[in-house]
């Protein structure tokens, strides 16, 4: 038996239709005005978790960034004044050998020994060096001053390591102790140890004693650079981290932009498109409500 089909019936699937209509056009003029088609989580469950977690992994990323910006920072600083320590301890050795001659007046020797505290106090102040207030030389307290200028070659440096974490589970020493570079306190090649005993040689005429330190000099100055390449490789190394955390965060901001992020031109297509179903099934609705009882019966 067919199914008697009522004026009732059709004005609510009308209704129905036009319904559905408008919330689908009402969707995506949504998604077109906020350019993002995820607006909430029903809109896709399963796209929601996906968004979460490259948000999430994003935010982890950019403080990997930072915590890489500022090693490299602090490693940037530790070589240029390693460098500046090793152009001083070669300025020491030219001076040394200089005064090693026994050629030289006592006018000249004292020049020699007024250049040779003037260099100690270089070498201490590039031991009290500091980056954003901390001490780089004085390991995991680097909140206090490593080197007096009164007796620098007393100085014990911490040898703590001060690590950044540029890295799901990858930590990463930047430090360099003071006593590795400059020498051990109470060391044969302390580079104040080296200058004091070379000051006391020029004021005692010993030059056997100035001869004698040139050796240690030389010994220092390969310790010197030995560590100075170590923080080179450090430096190497947290640039290859910059350099891969830029790719993640450029993947996963790609990612995250094809899960979330609207088709603009697509949207717009097919806005116009549901706008003109909405309009046709208006022009429909109106054809198929509006007659009635009393239209039949004129």
């Amino acid at each position: 038996m067919a199914l008697r089909v009522t004026s009732n019936m059709m004005s609510n699937q009308v209704l129905r239709n036009l319904n559905k209509n408008l919330n689908k056009m009402a969707d995506l003029q949504n998604q077109e005005s906020t350019g993002r088609k995820l607006n909430k989580p029903s809109d896709d469950p399963v796209g929601v978790t996906y968004a979460l977690r490259y948000r999430s992994e994003l935010s982890a990323n950019s403080q990997y960034q930072r915590n890489v910006d500022t090693a490299l920072g602090w490693l940037d600083t530790t070589d240029s004044v390693m460098s500046q320590a090793e152009d001083v301890m070669n300025r020491l050795k030219q001076l040394s050998v200089q005064a090693s001659s026994g050629t030289n007046p006592q006018s000249a020797l004292d020049s020699i020994s007024a250049e040779l505290q003037e260099l100690k106090k270089q070498l201490s102040d590039l031991g009290n060096t500091q980056i954003n207030g901390k001490f780089i030389f004085n390991g995991e307290t680097y909140n206090i001053k490593p080197y007096d200028a009164a007796d620098p070659a007393a100085a014990i440096t911490d040898t703590g390591a001060v690590e950044y974490t540029v890295g799901q589970g990858v930590t990463f020493q930047i430090n360099t102790s003071g006593n590795d570079f400059f020498g051990p306190k109470g060391g044969a090649d302390n580079v104040f140890n080296i200058i004091d005993k070379i000051s006391t040689a020029i004021s005692t005429s010993s030059f056997t004693g100035i001869a004698a330190e040139v050796s240690n000099i030389d010994s220092r100055l390969n310790k010197m650079v030995s560590v100075h390449a170590e923080t080179g490789a450090r430096t190497n190394r947290v640039e290859l981290m910059q350099n891969r955390l830029e790719n993640e965060d450029f993947s996963l901001t790609k990612l995250q932009s094809k899960t979330e992020d609207a088709d603009i031109a697509e949207i717009m297509i097919q806005t116009n498109i549901a706008s003109n179903i909405y309009q046709a099934s208006l022009s429909a609705g109106a054809k198929i409500i509006s007659p009635t009882l009393v239209d039949f019966i004129r």
